[in-house]
């Protein structure tokens, strides 16, 4: 005998379908036991641990709550850089005008760096891009062949569950029902016995009374 014994409050294969009124007298029964403050955990529960996320995160999640746009792609550095304004004298009247010359160097530099990477990356694609991705379609149709081998497994396995339950309930079902009838008779019969001696108990009353008299 099991050191524990299962006990099902439902039992969908024996119990009748509850009709459209007791189905609402259980709602209501249940909603009347809720807490009104549903947004409130269970106390035994313990409490949630925090994420904190990064600062380039909360930048993201900050421009999301005001709704401004992505600025994903800078598209500056694909325009064309202007010459700063000059003169024959400018570097002796406008020292300045040498430091944007700098600067506007630095810049011409730095795209014409990031504009040769991207035409190596693009050669390497054009090259190589079309053999990585059939290689990374096969990975993924092996990893989904498998995610769908386990969900097949899973359903298979609730199948055999709900089959196991519908055969143990269909197998002590007509005992159950032999229980019940019992149960109700049990119940009849108390309640005649109760009041049967509530009308003996009435007549000896009745009779010590008629006797006092």
């Amino acid at each position: 005998m099991p050191l524990i014994n299962e006990v099902h409050d439902s039992l969908p294969y024996i119990d009748a379908e509850p009709t459209g009124p007791e189905r609402a007298a259980a709602e209501a029964l249940i909603m009347a036991e809720l807490s009104p403050n549903t947004q409130t955990t269970h106390p035994s529960l313990p409490p949630l641990a925090s994420h904190p996320f990064s600062p380039l995160i909360e930048t993201e999640l900050q421009r999301i709550e005001n709704k401004d746009p992505l600025r994903a792609i800078d598209v500056s550095r694909y325009e064309a850089l202007e010459s700063p304004t000059t003169s024959p004298h400018s570097d002796e009247t406008h020292p300045e005008s040498l430091q944007n010359w700098r600067e506007a160097l630095s810049k011409a530099y730095i795209s014409h760096t990031y504009l040769t990477g991207r035409r190596t990356n693009l050669a390497l694609l054009d090259q190589f891009g079309r053999n990585a991705w059939l290689i990374g379609n096969s990975q993924l149709e092996a990893v989904l062949l498998g995610f769908e081998k386990e969900l097949a497994a899973r359903k298979q396995e609730i199948d055999l569950c709900v089959i196991e339950r519908k055969n143990a309930q269909d197998a002590i079902g007509a005992e159950v029902q032999g229980l019940e009838e019992g149960w109700k008779r049990g119940v009849g019969r108390v309640l005649d016995t109760e009041i049967a001696a509530e009308g003996v108990r009435r007549e000896i009353l009745n009779s010590r009374r008629a006797g006092a008299t």
